[in-house]
């Protein structure tokens, strides 16, 4: 017998007063929230949808310095990067003029629009990124080599959406006032943190609504084992599944599983994952670090880095070159929080829009403002079993998740969440707006009716159609691919685009010249923990 259902915290109404601009009815302290997207997406070729063994194209510039484009795991796995922007509209408008400089560069490539990859060939065969002869740029080439080491490299060509969200400085002012707390980097710390905290807690909502990857190619399962059943001869699914990225076949590590980081604050987060960082790990020691002269991998430790950790969320601060993540935010603080369990839309030449940005803004805002207990090792369990239950079952009707009063409908604990945020709508609304209110109401809709989730569209189109995942992927790839070319840049707006490109080489060279120190020796001062 299931539970009641579970209650989300509620927003106080004193908080929320208290985040309106004074003297304005309209204008909130929440005007100015900062927002940034990375969307991953793989180069195939046009013609048969086959990863591209091309380099990263040099009209796109430096994959080691250019601001807005780069590679992630494989040289063929496209990086696109926009600035912190305070609304959702330029957000997009800035991803949108991206995109159309890509695919203007683009010779017989397309950019594969799901998360899930397909026509991969054998492990070896993926290429991995190259970002020059500078010490850094070898050491985003050894890291990469070291993950496919240590998980094979058919795993790293999953892609998706990280957002970056961050609160203004006006907001602090008046949170702090509104706690009775100084405005220090302390205060914002500890908030980002319980953020944190409770998107861990309620993280699976977003892997129900916005889950864009039910099926994968039989050709990405061949060497794992898996509970997937056939879709047809191409392709395998679970009935009920959202988002397989997000589960066994996705950026998951037995390694990892044991490991437990905590929250609660930058000192524990400090304490729990450093040793991670800096105590070998007998599976990597078996692998070798430097081998015959050519490194296998950073460093033999569990984690080679802080971003090797595949959690849905990480605390995040601007790191100067060569500064390692965890002594950046040692230094100087949580500047913002990177969300990380966002799929591609297919649906989408983007693969995000507007609205599904709103209704993050929410969420995160949510998580923010309401109390958020510490964590443990045992509730860390629990929310893994919940994300699981949600990957491969969250559309099944009256599927339950453990909730901390017992079991509950993943619908009834999704509603109450969901109402919680509504207050918040009329702060970002403002008095006339109504685009939050739209997205919410949307959002709202899919708990009622999971056929209206991204997963359950992707099932049905190849179920209507009668094709395999992979050939609505293509197909999906393609149509974006046309949308791109009657949507190009102008000449003064490309012009603008390739005079970065430029730039970025330029500034790629000027690294590589400056250069002195061996690379062993460059490795060992990038790596130190104070």
């Amino acid at each position: 017998m299931a539970a009641p259902p579970a209650n989300a915290p509620a927003l106080g109404a004193r908080l929320l007063s208290s985040l309106r601009a004074p003297g304005s009815s309209t204008q909130t302290l929440l005007d100015s929230v900062g927002r940034g997207i990375e969307k991953e997406s793989l180069r195939v070729t046009s013609g048969d949808g086959t990863l591209s063994h091309q380099a990263h194209p040099p009209e796109l510039g430096s994959a080691l310095t250019h601001p807005n484009i780069t590679t992630d795991f494989s040289e063929a796995q496209l990086e696109l990067i926009t600035d912190v922007h305070r609304s959702p509209e330029a957000v997009i408008a800035q991803l949108r003029d991206v995109h159309r400089f890509v695919y203007q560069n683009l010779a017989d490539e397309i950019l594969w629009t799901a998360s899930m990859p397909c026509m991969l060939g054998n492990d070896e065969d993926i290429p991995v990124g190259q970002y020059g002869s500078s010490n850094i740029a070898t050491a985003k080439t050894v890291y990469r080599l070291g993950l496919g080491n240590r998980y094979g490299r058919l795993m790293q060509t999953i892609s998706g959406i990280h957002y970056n969200f961050s609160l203004p400085d006006e907001f602090w002012g008046a949170y702090a006032q509104h706690l009775e707390r100084p405005n220090d980097q302390a205060l914002r710390n500890e908030a980002y943190f319980g953020l944190i905290r409770n998107f861990q807690r309620y993280s699976w909502l977003l892997i129900y609504l916005f889950g864009a990857s039910p099926a994968v190619c039989k050709s990405f399962a061949k060497h794992q084992a898996h509970n997937l059943e056939p879709f047809d001869e191409g392709s395998l699914y679970l009935p009920y599944s959202t988002s397989l990225r997000m589960g066994r076949l996705g950026y998951q590590s037995d390694a990892q599983s044991r490991l437990h980081i905590s929250y609660n604050s930058i000192d524990e987060y400090d304490a729990s994952i450093r040793p991670a960082l800096s105590e070998p790990f007998p599976a990597y020691e078996r692998v070798g670090v430097k081998v015959g002269g050519e490194y296998r991998q950073l460093n033999a430790a569990l984690l080679q880095i802080e971003n090797e950790f595949y959690g849905t969320i990480r605390p995040k601060r601007r790191i100067q070159s060569g500064e390692r993540p965890l002594n950046a935010l040692r230094a100087r603080g949580v500047e913002y929080v990177e969300v990380r369990c966002i799929d591609l839309n297919p649906f989408l030449p983007l693969g995000i829009d507007e609205a599904q940005i709103r209704f993050l803004d929410l969420f995160l805002l949510y998580c923010l403002l309401t109390d958020s207990p510490p964590d443990n090792e045992a509730e860390s369990a629990r929310l893994a079993g919940n994300q699981l239950t949600t990957v491969e079952r969250g559309r099944q009707p009256g599927v339950l998740l453990d909730a901390p009063e017992g079991a509950v409908q993943l619908s009834s604990w999704g509603q109450a969440i969901i109402s919680a945020c509504e207050p918040l709508i009329a702060l970002l609304d403002g008095e006339n707006g109504t685009r939050y209110a739209q997205a919410w109401r949307t959002q709202q809709a899919k708990l009622g009716d999971s056929e209206q989730t991204p997963s359950a569209r992707v099932l049905k189109a190849m179920s209507d159609d009668q094709i395999a995942f992979f050939r609505f992927a293509m197909n999906q790839s393609v149509a974006h691919a046309e949308y791109f070319a009657q949507h190009r840049l102008s000449a003064q707006e490309l012009a603008q685009e390739q005079a970065v490109a430029a730039e970025s080489l330029e500034r790629q060279a000027r690294i590589e010249a400056e250069d002195e120190a061996p690379f062993d020796e460059f490795l060992e001062s990038y790596l130190a923990l104070p």
